[in-house]
C-alpha cells in the first residue's frame, strides 16, 4: 500500500485521495478545467473532452454524464440559485445556466460570435461566474479576450461593465476566476498580474492582494475561507522554483495567507501541475481541477494519461 501523503498543517492540514474518481473505461478526459459540488456532495467536473460535465458522488463513484454537443471549451462552473450550474464555455463566448442533469436553461452571450477583442462589451473568451448572495446578480470574467468583469441580473440582463486591460489598479491582464463572500464582495484572479482584485458589487476597488503568483482558480467557503489555486511557472527556466507554485493557497478575507498546499511541481502524490479549478465539499475536503496536459505541452511532450484532478480530503 502506498504511503499517504499530507500535506498543510494544523486545521488546514488534508490527506491526498490518489485516484479517487472511478471514470467508466469508455469515459475519460483529456483535462479538467472546473469542479463545484451541489447540496449532496455530488461533484461536478467541467471537463476538456467527449463528455464535459462528468459527475460522480463523494466517494468518486461515477453518477453520469452531461453537455454533449454542447460545449465547445469548457473553463468554469458555479453554483447558481434553485439547484443549477453557472457553465462558463470560453470556446464560443457564453454562459450557460444548466440544472443539475444539464438541461440549458439560459445562455448569455451568442454562440460563437464574440465580441470584438478589447472591446469592453461581452464577451470574448469568457471565463468564470459568480452571484451576489443578496439579490442573484451574476458577475462575469471575461477574460482571455476581453479585461472585464460584466454585471448582469439573474435573468441575463448587462447592467455594468467595469475594468479595462493593463497592470494598473482595477486593470486586468487575463481575469481568470471570480468569486463573492457571503457580504457580496467580489474577487478576481487577475492572473497575469499576479494579483487578486476585490471589488464592491458595484465595481469599486477596496484591496488588492500582490503575494500570489498566477492565482488561476478561486472559491471562497461558508466560512470566509478563500481558496486559490496558483499556477506555475510560465517559462521553463522557472519550472523548479518552489516559491511561485504550482499549489493551493488558503487565505482569510483580509487576504492573510493561513496555509499553503501543494509539494511543487509533478505528477506525484501531493505535488500539482496547473490548478484550474477548485472547490469544496460539506466535508471541507478540497477538490483540484487541473489543465496539466496543456500547461506540460507548453514544454515538452505530454505523457499519454496525464493526471487531471485531484481530491484533498480533510484530515
Amino acid at each position: 500500500m502506498a504511503n499517504k501523503v499530507t500535506l498543510g498543517s494544523g486545521r488546514f492540514t488534508y490527506d491526498v485521495v490518489e485516484n479517487w474518481e472511478k471514470l467508466p473505461e469508455d469515459i475519460g478526459w483529456r483535462e479538467t478545467a472546473g469542479v463545484i459540488t451541489d447540496a449532496d456532495d455530488n461533484v461536478y467536473v467541467f471537463s476538456r473532452g467527449d463528455h464535459p460535465m462528468v459527475v460522480f458522488d463523494k466517494d468518486g463513484n461515477f453518477i453520469k454524464t452531461w453537455g454533449e454537443g454542447v460545449f465547445t471549451r469548457a473553463h468554469g462552473v458555479s453554483v447558481g440559485p434553485n439547484n443549477t450550474l453557472y457553465c462558463t464555455d470560453d470556446g464560443d463566448h457564453t454562459v450557460r445556466q444548466c440544472t443539475l442533469d444539464g438541461e440549458v436553461l439560459m445562455t448569455i452571450g451568442v454562440p460563437n460570435e464574440p465580441a470584438a477583442a478589447h472591446s469592453n462589451k461581452p464577451f470574448n473568451r469568457c471565463t468564470h461566474v459568480a452571484t451576489d448572495p443578496a439579490n442573484g446578480d451574476l458577475f462575469v470574467s471575461d477574460g482571455y479576450g476581453n479585461g472585464n468583469v460584466h454585471k448582469f441580473t439573474p435573468d441575463g440582463e448587462h447592467i455594468a461593465t467595469w475594468g479595462s486591460p493593463g497592470v494598473d489598479a482595477g486593470q486586468f491582464n487575463i481575469v481568470h476566476n471570480i468569486a463573492t463572500d457571503r457580504d457580496g464582495y467580489v474577487y478576481v484572479c487577475d492572473r497575469e498580474n499576479h494579483r487578486v482584485q476585490v471589488f464592491d458589487r458595484d465595481g469599486k476597488l477596496e484591496d488588492v492582494w500582490y503575494h500570489l503568483h498566477r492565482p488561476c482558480a478561486i472559491y471562497i467557503s461558508d466560512d470566509q475561507r478563500v481558496y486559490v489555486g496558483e499556477l506555475g511557472f510560465g517559462m521553463a527556466v522557472n519550472r523548479y522554483t518552489p516559491n511561485i507554485g504550482p499549489r493551493v493557497a488558503i487565505l482569510n478575507t483580509a487576504g492573510k495567507v493561513l496555509d499553503r498546499l501543494g509539494n511543487g511541481y509533478g505528477l506525484d502524490a501531493g505535488q500539482f501541475i496547473a490548478p484550474h479549478g477548485i472547490c469544496l465539499d460539506s466535508e471541507d475536503s478540497i477538490y483540484v481541477a487541473e489543465v496539466a496536459h496543456t500547461n506540460i505541452s507548453h514544454n515538452e511532450t505530454p505523457p499519454p494519461n496525464v493526471r487531471a484532478f485531484q481530491k484533498l480530503a480533510k484530515a
